[in-house]
């Protein structure tokens, strides 16, 4: 009989099914496992390896997924344990700063919906077999597909239950037409007012000093506009300015990481942050100066003009980050479905996953949300 065997740190092994589940708890050992397989470009290893070394007040816990008859790869899992209100969660390394979260699934990995669900299985009950006694596994916004891939923990959830979701621009191959479809944001007018400043320019960034200089722009620019908006800012802070810092060191001269920048002799009037992978880019922050420069659209200018360079580069697939943001409709976006899941681990994890389903549920039913939401504010 096929067989699920877990390492455990007193030895022992358990058996349930034809899939073997082996758990890492240093990222250095698991990143030799990362040469090959299907990703998004949260799952690459230089936004992998930032994320473990800049969140070192985490428990790594990577799991490593293989067919049990043939030793061969299916599946690696980036995650990390901890425990919040004494509860022992298992979650994906993300901490609120990847845009979508998955398993690295093997490139000759082929598996049904059947195999998907076992993989599944394999890897919660693996979960509770280790002797941490993790009460839930918590994985949030998970894309249907990874690389071309469909993604096997997605059928731990109900597909489409994440609030968020990606927005996803599709280009074609000739930038012309698609800056035709958008000519109502009127990008080139944009660009005239902008070109009028000297020394008006775009730049991407293709060094580390450069790409942490704009950082640094970034960093003061978005604090400035959340301020303004009231809300509270961390991504400056000395644990999330290493993270950053650390993937364009790594990504910036072979493009993986995209540090993109409007400059005059003025200064520096927008700046952008993404990740590339392959044919897809993910914008995931945007700066820029303020009311001053408000006449030609800054931070819209530089997203269209990142878009166009990455363009002529052979990028086509354009994600401007989760959140439903109208400028996002009005550069073409169309929602891409995302996924949560909830497992409860153990007895004590149950109510949580009660609770999670709920909200889940409710979200399918915006009304309903409305008024939960306006009785948990009467309550408070």
């Amino acid at each position: 009989m096929a067989f699920l065997s877990v390492e455990q740190l007193n030895g022992q092994v358990s058996s349930t099914s034809g899939i073997s589940v082996d758990f890492l708890r240093d990222w250095r050992q698991a990143a030799l496992r990362l040469n090959a397989g299907h990703r998004t470009a949260f799952q690459h290893g230089y936004w992998l390896g930032a994320w473990y070394a800049a969140f070192h007040g985490v428990a790594p816990l990577i799991a490593v997924i293989t067919d049990a008859a043939t030793a061969k790869d299916i599946a690696i899992v980036p995650m990390f344990n901890h425990t919040r209100r004494g509860i022992r969660i298992v979650e994906f390394a993300d901490l609120g700063v990847s845009d979508n979260n998955a398993p690295i699934v093997a490139g000759d990995a082929s598996f049904d919906a059947a195999g998907a669900e076992a993989i599944s299985a394999a890897l919660v009950d693996g979960l509770r077999a280790l002797p941490d006694r993790f009460d839930l596994l918590r994985f949030k916004k998970m894309p249907a597909y990874v690389g071309g891939k469909p993604n096997p923990l997605v059928s731990l959830g109900r597909s489409g239950s994440c609030s968020l979701n990606g927005n996803l621009v599709l280009t074609g191959d000739d930038y012309a037409d698609y800056q035709a479809s958008i000519k109502r944001m009127q990008m080139p007018r944009c660009w005239r007012v902008f070109s009028r400043h000297a020394g008006a320019r775009f730049e991407i960034a293709t060094d580390i000093a450069r790409a942490h200089e704009l950082l640094d722009v970034i960093d003061i620019q978005q604090q400035e506009r959340m301020q303004q908006l009231g809300l509270r800012f961390v991504l400056n802070d000395a644990v999330h300015g290493r993270f950053y810092r650390d993937v364009a060191r790594q990504g910036v001269a072979e493009g993986y990481a995209v540090i993109s920048a409007l400059v005059c002799d003025e200064g520096i009037v927008a700046t952008t942050f993404g990740v590339r992978y392959g044919a897809t880019y993910y914008l995931l922050r945007i700066g820029h100066a303020g009311k001053p420069w408000a006449n030609c659209s800054p931070g819209l200018l530089v997203t269209e003009r990142t878009m166009a360079a990455l363009h002529a580069q052979g990028v086509r697939r354009f994600d401007l980050s989760i959140g439903n943001h109208d400028y996002k409709r009005r550069f073409g976006a169309e929602p891409v479905p995302l996924t949560d899941v909830s497992v409860a681990l153990s007895w004590r994890g149950l109510p949580f996953v009660l609770r999670d389903h709920a909200a889940q549920g409710l979200r399918r039913h915006p009304r309903l949300a409305a008024l939960a939401a306006r009785a948990m504010g009467k309550a408070r």
